[in-house]
């Protein structure tokens, strides 16, 4: 099942996997950009609900934890992108790429070589 997060939520996200495991206000504290407290929890919440984030409770604190790791969420998101506008096909998204100059040869050569190795 392909999940995904809307922009508030990747962005409590990002400071979940950031902290590993932690607190409300150490989560609040790696949020990007000023946000709320009251609002990040009530993202986490949400989070939890939609399965990316557990909690344990200690005395009545909740460390919470990411339960979808940082790299399996890019790869779904890459590729639900790649089969959505590129028919699946990796070859079709690296010629975009390089089309639009975002990838040089040299950047595809070195690729190269690091998956000969």
């Amino acid at each position: 099942m392909e999940k995904e997060l809307t922009k508030a939520e990747e962005q409590v996200m990002q400071a979940i996997w950031k902290v590993g495991q932690g607190f409300a206000n150490e989560i609040v504290a790696a949020v990007e950009g000023s946000a709320a407290y009251n609002t990040v929890l009530t993202v986490v919440r949400i989070l939890e609900q939609k399965g990316f984030v557990a909690h344990e409770t200690f005395n009545r604190a909740n460390r919470y934890y990411p339960l979808v790791s940082r790299e399996e969420y890019m790869q779904q998101q890459l590729s639900g992108f790649a089969k959505r506008y590129f028919g699946s096909s990796p070859r079709a998204l690296v010629s975009f790429l390089v089309d639009k100059n975002e990838v040089s040869l040299a950047d595809l050569e070195a690729i190269t070589k690091e998956l000969e190795k």
